[in-house]
């Protein structure tokens, strides 16, 4: 089993989510943005540290809002997470472009900007599961003013 952290951020309807492409073991699919929780750190240091690796992104406000367990099939494989969501600001991240793509700095992967309603009607798959449902929450919209810092 693995623990990550990841991060949730909503504008104008879309998510931020990363792309993983389709390969000849498994279809194209979209997670939300983050990584592994390294030992002994921190679940809201760790979403903190994966977005400041993979985007070079500073997050300027984290609010816990859910812990999913998921459940998966990647390439062939079968895995197990304990998933820690924060709702997150990264002014950087909410001024892209809704079309524009930005690379994963450490994958070969690119992170942009997905229509809720789109995504759901298209059946892509988005996880952890019940992201998507997750990102309905106030707390992820840019919008929101129902915040403290973090």
């Amino acid at each position: 089993m693995r623990n990550v952290a990841v991060a949730l951020l909503v504008r104008d309807g879309h998510v931020l989510a990363e792309e993983y492409p389709a390969t000849a073991r498994s279809a194209r699919y979209l997670r939300a943005v983050g990584g592994g929780i390294e030992f002994g750190e921190h679940a809201v240091d760790a979403v903190r540290r994966e977005l400041r690796e993979e985007l070079g992104a500073e997050l300027t406000d984290v609010e816990a809002l859910a812990v999913t367990e998921n459940h998966f099939e990647i390439d062939g494989r079968r895995g197990h997470e304990i998933v820690h969501v924060f709702a997150v600001r990264c002014p950087d991240l909410e001024a892209t472009r809704l079309d524009q793509r930005l690379p994963v700095l450490d994958a070969e992967t690119t992170v942009g900007w997905y229509d809720l309603d789109d995504l759901r009607a298209s059946g892509v798959p988005f996880y952890p599961a019940g992201i998507a449902d997750l990102a309905a929450d106030p707390r992820c919209s840019v919008t929101s003013t129902s915040w403290g810092t973090g």
